[in-house]
Formats: structure tokens, sequence, C-alpha cells
């Protein structure tokens, strides 16, 4: 039985309707099979809190802002290099309920590769989540936690939200949802309150993404 405080979380969910990561990861099947492409950020731990049924792949180039080791939670963890990164993924076709990346593509080498491998990964009927920095961002102000996209040293190239569309439908996946500067109500009121203080401070708090419209996300689906 689940507990109060996960029964309450849920029900925020449902009512507030939004579309960030963890919403995607509730929503899958049980048992579902992940691949989380790029899985920094405490994130094969964070999954198999909120989805300990699921089967986790976590696949990345190092062990980036790691609380605790991702092998300890992914039921697979795979470290490759950033040059051998689409070439990890092309080996597994058609493997996949759901795949995840989560501000990776602007990281990559080979984004345009990566996408299309992310694709070829998804079982008939699976999904997709995409997130990345919209292209708006590179005008945005300079804060520490990344307002700017060239606040992020380790970014490559934006990538161009009509284009990453294009090529998903293209791999034969239907879009579910798609925000080119996603601006969730709850949370862009959170921004514009914190805004005074994020800006004299020059960081980033809760909701600044969404009053800039910093996230670009989509979900997609592969026909079944």
């Amino acid at each position: 039985m689940s507990s109060p405080a996960k029964w309450l979380s849920g029900v925020k969910r449902r009512l507030l309707n939004q579309k960030y990561k963890p919403d995607f990861i509730l929503q899958l099947r049980p048992g579902a099979r992940i691949l989380d492409v790029g899985c920094g950020n405490n994130s094969a731990q964070s999954t198999k809190k909120l989805r300990p049924d699921v089967y986790y792949v976590g696949l990345d180039v190092g062990d980036y802002n790691q609380e605790d080791h991702p092998a300890r939670h992914a039921d697979q963890y795979i470290v490759t290099s950033s040059g051998m990164f689409a070439a990890e993924i092309e080996k597994k076709p058609e493997s996949f309920d759901a795949v995840i990346s989560s501000h990776n593509l602007e990281h990559c080498e080979q984004p345009q590769r990566v996408l299309s491998a992310m694709c070829r990964c998804l079982a008939p009927g699976g999904q997709l989540y995409l997130s990345f920095p919209s292209e708006a961002s590179v005008n945005f102000p300079r804060r520490s936690g990344t307002l700017n996209f060239y606040d992020d040293l380790e970014h490559r190239e934006v990538p161009r939200f009509l284009e990453v569309v294009e090529r998903l439908r293209l791999a034969g996946l239907r879009i579910e949802f798609s925000a080119r500067q996603y601006r969730p109500p709850y949370k862009y009121l959170k921004g514009l309150l914190n805004e005074p203080r994020s800006a004299i401070k020059k960081r980033v708090y809760n909701g600044t993404w969404a009053f800039y419209g910093f996230e670009s996300i989509i979900w997609a689906r592969r026909e079944a």
C-alpha cells in the first residue's frame, strides 16, 4: 500500500498535469524496460525510487553529479566514451518500452545519430522522453545553475526544436506532447516569485527555468 505522502504526491502530479521526467516515468506500464541516455544527476537512484518495478538501463560517459554510484540502483549501468556513445545505443534495437534523454542531446558529439539510435531502441508502442535547452536560451541572462545555454561549458550545439520533431516523425514516432519553451503555470508562478532573488543572486531557483521557458520538452511514441 502506498504511503500517505506518496499518495498525495501522486494526486498533486495528476492535478498539475505536468510533463517533466518524473511524470513520464510514473505513467509507464508496470515492469517497463527503460533506457536512460545520459543518466547523470542521480537519475538511476531517483527513477528506481519512483518506480522500483521497472528494469532500468543507464548509459553515460562518466559518473556525472552522483551522490551514490549508479550501479547500486540500475539493473544495468553502461559507461562508454563520447565518441562511441551513439554506437552503444545502436546495439539495442527495439529493446525498450521507454527511452529517456534529459538534457543529453546538447552534450553529444553526434546528436542526430544519437536521436536516431534512441528512436530505433524503442519497441513498437514504446515511448520517448526528450528535454533540452530551448533555442531562445542563447539570449537569456547568465546565471549559475545554467539559464543561458552557454553557462554550461560542456554544451556543444543547441538542438533545433523543429528539426528534432521532424526527425522523430521520419523515424515513425507520433508526437504526444511538445513544448518549444515549457512554462507550466505552477512552476511559472514559482519562477515569477523567485525572479527578483534570482536576478540579484544571479542564480537559478525553483521555477526559474519555467519562468523563462528554458526547456524544450517532447513526449513521443513509436507506432505499434
